[in-house]
């Protein structure tokens, strides 16, 4: 069990009208807090509707299930790392070089959103939607619960993409590359939170060796 401090919410009336968005804001935070603290599995909609200060039948007036809650969850996560990796595809420079940042500020991401990194790649419980959505969902629909997480890796995956474009030699496929991008990164961000009193290396050189040898690797110049 994650030891985290909870967050609540103190009980508050009924919405008025128009205000149904910070409802759902700290329906979002408390289930985030429960989720955290008890274990997805062991969180119930009433344990959610009871730290809000609503009945669970309110409850579901914003969410149908705790699933659609995790959904949520996730897609709020992502959506800040799409942001990041978007000022990344703004910046002047080539395909490699962006892979470079995505990566480092990939990593720095999940060290800063320890509690939200736990919950959308750590949780053994987490639901089916969550974890059969995947990252070859389809975008089209980017308004769709749950796949910003596909927005994002799409982002990642056009990077190897445009180099495959402009004459590089990937060792696979752009979206096998983007896989193995995503898993070295994973492990590092991983490694330093289950154990962060391992005597490791200077981070910020796990960071940049990681990421360079994932570049050099898998977009080879």
């Amino acid at each position: 069990m994650v030891n985290v401090a909870a967050q609540t919410v103190a009980p508050l009336g009924r919405k008025r009208r128009g205000e149904g968005h910070t409802r759902r804001d700290e329906i979002l935070v408390a289930a985030k807090s429960l989720f955290l603290e008890e274990g997805y599995g062991a969180t119930t909609i009433r344990k959610i509707a009871d730290r809000v200060g609503v009945s669970a039948p309110a409850l579901y007036l914003y969410f149908k299930d705790k699933d659609e809650i995790m959904l949520a969850l996730c897609d709020q996560t992502f959506g800040r790392l799409i942001e990041l990796f978007h000022s990344i595809e703004c910046i002047e420079c080539s395909p490699r070089d962006r892979l470079r940042q995505m990566g480092e500020a990939y990593v720095r991401f999940g060290l800063a959103h320890v509690g939200e990194y736990r919950l959308i790649f750590m949780e053994e419980q987490a639901p089916e939607p969550v974890r059969h959505t995947g990252h070859r969902g389809d975008i089209s629909d980017p308004e769709k619960p749950g796949i910003k997480g596909a927005i994002a890796f799409a982002m990642l995956e056009r990077q190897f993409i445009e180099l495959e474009q402009g004459g590089a030699k990937l060792p696979h496929p752009p979206v096998t590359c983007a896989e193995l991008s995503w898993m070295a990164c994973h492990g590092l961000v991983s490694a330093l939170i289950n154990e962060p009193d391992f005597p490791w290396s200077d981070r910020q050189a796990l960071i940049q060796g990681m990421v360079d040898l994932t570049v050099r690797g898998l977009a080879p110049t």
